[in-house]
């Protein structure tokens, strides 16, 4: 059909052109190098936060993700990083790990498309070391009435478009609900479109 040929050969272009503009990669550069020993990334996509790690802190990345699109450009990105990167094909609601197994979870932009972002979550405290981390950048719920009213409308024809993006999720609430305690979150608007840029990031702690 017209629509998978559109998700299967336009729309991963689309999704790592439009997740390398500046904006984004400013608030990429903003968290990545929080991440330090064993590191999952959830939502791996094309590598785009490759260039962010601190070599000096990272043990080695697992990079999960359930698709592998653009595997030359990805392969490029992995290569000049200089980290150790294994790649695991798998959703996050199901995380093949053992228990405790990572320091830190790294996850941006990614929450907004995972289908059930309950039991993502519920997985990524599963495999964090008690007093592992959760470092984070999310696009979300807006504080404004307007502009959530837009974001709800807006959002199944969004979601048809964007690889199953929601632009109305409530981060905070997502987090807190599966039992994170939340350092230092910061929000803003990192775009004058106001309906896809309201953004969530900071450190969420695995407590006991």
């Amino acid at each position: 059909t017209s629509m998978s040929w559109y998700n299967e050969k336009i729309l991963p272009h689309l999704i790592d052109h439009v997740s390398s503009i500046e904006p984004l990669m400013k608030q990429r550069e903003r968290v990545v190098p929080l991440a330090s020993g064993r590191v999952l990334e959830v939502g791996f996509g094309t590598g785009l936060n490759m260039a962010y790690y601190d070599r000096a802190r990272v043990e080695k990345v697992f990079a999960l993700d359930p698709f592998m699109h653009l595997p030359e450009r990805t392969a490029e990105r992995i290569a000049r990083s200089g980290l150790d990167v294994e790649l695991v094909q798998a959703g996050a609601e199901s995380i093949p790990f053992e228990d405790k197994t990572f320091d830190t979870v790294l996850m941006t932009y990614t929450l907004c498309s995972i289908p059930q972002p309950e039991a993502a979550l519920s997985e990524i405290r599963r495999v964090l070391k008690t007093g592992g981390r959760l470092v984070f950048c999310e696009h979300g719920l807006a504080p404004e009435p307007n502009v959530r009213r837009w974001q709800h409308a807006l959002n199944p024809c969004w979601k048809s478009i964007s690889g199953g993006c929601h632009l109305d999720r409530n981060v905070p609430a997502l987090l807190k609900g599966a039992s994170f305690g939340l350092e230092g979150l910061r929000t803003g608007y990192i775009s004058t479109i106001s309906v896809v840029s309201f953004n969530y990031w900071g450190e969420a702690l695995r407590q006991n």
